[in-house]
């Protein structure tokens, strides 16, 4: 029953969020403030829900209001909204059509900025969904695009994807050479440390590849404290992998200490157990323990 109410709650309150956002038409400075910050609310209202179709038709709803805003705010807010959709479960094959839907809008609109963001997001979802070729294709135009523009941020994004496309198709040689592409961008510009922290989990992630585990393992150290520092969800997955270079190493005893420091016992729970279980088995030669 408590769950119920909760639920009539949160509808009760997306409704009287909704009447914020469309009721007025006003598009003074302090109206449209009030407005973003309702749509704010009312996204995240959503996301309690689970609602990700009310959330696809929130996109298409305020197209109104985005004709009286800047470009930038609108773009700020479309790829908010498609990033609070990504946070329902099994929601995938909708954000593929949101961001097909959007990108036709942002197109028909001539906003070249969002556009092209929304696509990349639909690469990434691509990638997600295997399917690595229409993923390429999207890539593949936007390098031409982004290359004449010289956006070197957006283009540090665009390689390192191009990057994780070919190592799924077991590419090694193009999937380096696109995170080398990557950082040669990255060192033009400054980098939000959470892309540095990608590029780092990337660059490990092939040299784990060939082998060379040492140097596989600094990489994850690096990204690891930068996830850390940001609270960032990825820093188990990049924990994971700096544990499983130490047992690839020879070097299984040191992962007791690893996950016992102050940064590794913030990300203990049942991924980092499992880690710990098969360096002990590795540690202890036994089969047994490790199946």
């Amino acid at each position: 029953m408590a769950a119920a109410g909760s639920t009539e709650e949160l509808k009760a309150k997306a409704q009287q969020l909704q009447q914020t956002v469309f009721a007025d038409s006003a598009s003074d400075a302090e109206s449209v403030k009030q407005k973003e910050e309702a749509v704010g609310q009312l996204s995240d209202t959503f996301v309690k829900l689970q609602d990700a179709k009310a959330l696809t038709q929130l996109l298409s709803q305020l197209r109104p209001f985005f004709g009286v805003i800047p470009k930038a705010k609108t773009a700020k807010i479309v790829r908010n909204i498609i990033d609070q959709i990504a946070k329902i479960p099994n929601s995938t094959d909708i954000q593929v059509a949101v961001c097909k839907e959007q990108v036709d809008w942002a197109i028909a609109e001539k906003r070249t900025f969002l556009r092209q963001r929304i696509q990349l997001r639909l690469a990434s979802l691509y990638l997600a969904t295997a399917d690595y070729q229409e993923a390429l294709k999207i890539v593949g135009g936007l390098l031409t695009e982004v290359k004449k523009l010289d956006d070197k941020l957006l283009l540090v994004d665009i390689h390192l994807l191009e990057s994780r496309v070919h190592h799924a198709l077991r590419n090694q040689p193009k999937s380096r050479a696109s995170l080398t592409a990557a950082r040669t961008a990255a060192n033009a510009i400054y980098v939000p440390i959470s892309l540095q922290a990608e590029i780092d989990t990337q660059s490990g992630i092939l040299h784990a590849e060939e082998r060379d585990y040492k140097t596989a393992y600094s990489y994850f150290f690096e990204a690891f404290e930068q996830f850390s520092a940001l609270d960032d969800t990825q820093a188990v997955a990049v924990l994971k992998y700096m544990l499983l270079c130490k047992v690839m190493l020879n070097e299984a005893g040191d992962v007791p200490a690893i996950v016992s420091s102050k940064a590794g016992l913030k990300y203990v729970g049942q991924d980092v157990d499992a880690m710990r279980a098969v360096a002990k088995a590795y540690h202890d030669r036994s089969l047994k323990e490790f199946q």
